[in-house]
């Protein structure tokens, strides 16, 4: 493709934009004068039917001068010059027609004053005026508009083009489509070509010079139009009429985009042609319950408030919806510096942004360090701390199992020590699914948290752990657990790898042909945490309404679809993207639960469960987290796995023992066994 380079001439059309603004509006107002003219000589001719009678002009010469000398004042004023040409829309439109019948009514005026003691002007001669004034002033801008953003006059590509843009079907056809043709119009990298839309009345008929097509019509749409992608305009829809949408748009060979929702457009976030890959959440089709703004409120408004893990995926939302809640003090404690860095950058511009007032504390820190811990918790009399700090990525956990249950089972009895010794009002403890009946270590120490605050929850003096020297604790701390599935996008999270393996060509890998997770969107998921910990009475077990399980091998296989793409299958070798199977990683399991046991009861909010579940007592607990550490210091791994299915019901775990340096640790004794028996007896038995 051939490029224009500096010396190629330009354009007419690049002239006229490149030319100064000043120049613009001379140029305006030169045109305008010719048309007011030319309005007037057209009103003459159409009324006297003799052209002789008006050349050149001879006695109404004065009614040539006194039409742009009323005319342009007025114009100026109500702001037509105001206006960018290739910009126009209603409003502009409506502003011209103002102008004109103004200027119209003020050129009568000069007429019936004026008209004695000249040559006599028909009264209807100025109709004619008004109505040619609005045809071609409104018209030429019009005309202009359509030559600045179309392709009427030719077809050349300015720089950085590539002479073809790709043809778009919006679905949606009310105000929010409109706006999205004008928008993508304006710019050069899409051509709307079709409407599509539910409404019968709209059916057939034409909306912004495009056709309008219902659901029904859709290979039809495709054939006559030759779209290429698939834009949703429907921002204000329904997450569930969302999801019915996509599962008809599957059948279309088409890439499927969304234009932002409302509340992005209305918070400045993002405009009208910011479009976006599909929302995985529209897939679920489940819309999110409003939050209790009561319930947000009440362990936050005017309070210090401590997030462990504020750098992590649901502690980085925690802090995103507590600072909409108005505390006193935020304070971030997170282990890793970059992470720390970036949701304080984050949360930084929104305080100047929404001229927030509070006091932001990031603070690097682990929940290894009970000292540290104890240290920010009394300095800042923090009232309540919403402890999202875990490691949770499974097969990781399985593999490197102390440093699993050191962060997750003892970070947490770190914490939850350090909230009784400063007073802490409020803690809750952001748990799993994975914690029930679990197969792998990050579900066990993550239940072994839950124990862990559920015993301490219910003892009103508490002996700390390996506090000897310290005094029994008065608990003044109400402690509280919610547990739930998978977040969508979250760190660790397949959507994204779906999404990269899907835009490098595939193949896009599942586990298991029947695994199936929960799901629910990060926002939605720190909003009923924060209500959850509203309602707890002490040691309750919250359990979050995920609604029904999805599918993995489904999810994936509307991603390739929802991208334009097909799945290569036995029964469609030709397809585009493969999906493969990759097996169960060391730890996983096919399905998750949310309860251990049947025994919940609903709560004042209808997505927030409780659940009474057993736990040891807190005398009970201490020797057995004792021994924990002590399997953990002698890299006793079997020792370790004995302890954890001895405290929590129903672990079962799967195969070996997956931890790294255990591994080592056995393939070096299977060698110096190994090289002991080529040593023969004698060497043997002297070792």
């Amino acid at each position: 493709m051939k490029s224009l380079s500096k010396d190629s001439p330009l354009s007419f059309r690049q002239r006229l934009l490149n030319l100064p603004h000043g120049g613009k509006r001379i140029l305006q107002v030169g045109t305008d004068i010719l048309l007011i003219w030319l309005a007037l000589w057209l009103a003459f001719y159409m009324r006297l039917e003799d052209p002789g009678a008006i050349a050149p002009f001879g006695r109404h010469a004065w009614l040539f001068v006194s039409a742009p000398v009323v005319a342009l004042p007025v114009f100026i004023r109500l702001g037509m010059y105001r206006a960018v040409m290739r910009y126009l829309g209603n409003e502009a439109l409506l502003t011209i027609a103002r102008s004109v019948s103004v200027a119209a009514l003020l050129l009568a005026l000069v007429v019936l004053l004026h008209g004695r003691s000249a040559a006599p002007v028909p009264y209807s001669l100025i109709v004619i005026y008004w109505l040619l004034g609005l045809l071609l002033i409104g018209g030429l801008r019009i005309a202009m508009r359509q030559y600045f953003t179309g392709d009427w006059f030719h077809l050349e590509r300015g720089p950085g083009r590539d002479g073809r843009r790709t043809r778009v079907a919006i679905y949606g056809a009310g105000s929010a489509g409109h706006q999205l043709a004008h928008a993508l119009r304006l710019g050069n990298a899409m051509r709307p070509v079709a409407f599509v839309d539910d409404d019968p009345q709209l059916a057939q008929r034409m909306i912004a010079g495009l056709p309008v097509f219902p659901p029904c019509q859709l290979p039809r749409m495709l054939a006559e139009s030759r779209a290429e992608e698939i834009l949703l305009a429907i921002p204000s829809a329904t997450r569930a009429r969302r999801g019915q949408i996509l599962e008809m748009l599957q059948t279309c060979p088409l890439p499927v985009r969304s234009m932002p929702s409302i509340a992005k457009l209305a918070c400045g976030c993002v405009k009208v042609d910011d479009l976006q890959e599909v929302d995985i959440a529209d897939l679920l089709g489940r819309d999110p319950v409003p939050p209790r703004p009561d319930l947000l409120e009440r362990c936050i408004r005017d309070q210090a408030v401590m997030v462990t893990g504020a750098g992590g995926s649901i502690g980085a939302e925690l802090c995103r919806q507590i600072l909409a809640c108005g505390p006193a003090t935020l304070i971030l404690f997170e282990h890793s510096e970059y992470n720390l860095y970036c949701i304080q950058s984050e949360l930084e511009r929104r305080i100047r942004r929404e001229n927030l007032r509070l006091s932001l504390v990031p603070v690097l820190g682990s929940v290894r360090s009970p000292g540290r811990l104890l240290d920010v918790m009394r300095s800042w009399q923090v009232d309540t701390v919403y402890h999202a700090a875990a490691y949770k990525h499974v097969p990781m956990v399985e593999h490197n199992v102390a440093e699993g249950v050191l962060n997750n089972t003892l970070g947490t009895l770190h914490t939850a020590q350090a909230a009784l010794r400063a007073g802490v009002r409020n803690f809750v403890l952001i748990s799993t699914d994975k914690a029930v009946r679990p197969t792998s270590v990050m579900g066990g120490s993550k239940r072994l948290a839950e124990m862990v605050l559920q015993a301490l929850a219910r003892e009103p003096e508490v002996a700390l752990y390996e506090a000897p020297g310290l005094k029994p604790q008065v608990n003044r701390t109400r402690f509280t657990m919610v547990r739930f599935g998978n977040v969508l996008d979250s760190s660790g999270s397949v959507i994204p790898l779906f999404r990269e393996q899907i835009r490098c060509g595939g193949p896009v890998t599942v586990t298991h042909p029947d695994i199936t997770r929960y799901f629910m969107t990060i926002p939605e998921a720190a909003q009923l945490v924060i209500q959850a910990g509203s309602l707890g009475e002490g040691g309750d077990v919250f359990v979050l309404d995920m609604g029904e399980p999805v599918k993995i091998l489904d999810l994936a296989e509307k991603m390739v679809r929802l991208s334009g793409l097909s799945v290569r299958s036995p029964g469609n070798p030709d397809g585009d993207i493969a999906i493969q199977f990759s097996g169960l990683r060391p730890g996983e399991k096919l399905y998750e639960e949310l309860l251990i046991g049947d025994n919940v009861t609903p709560t004042c909010h209808g997505r927030i469960l409780r659940a009474d579940e057993e736990h040891l007592p807190w005398e009970q607990l201490k020797p057995l987290l004792k021994a924990l550490v002590e399997a953990i210091r002698h890299d006793d791994f079997p020792q370790l796995r004995q302890l954890l299915q001895h405290a929590v019901s129903g672990y079962v775990p799967e195969g070996e023992i997956a931890d790294w340096l255990h591994q080592k640790h056995m393939a070096a004794r299977l060698h110096a066994l190994q090289k002991l028996r080529t040593l023969g007896p004698t060497a043997a038995g002297k070792h």
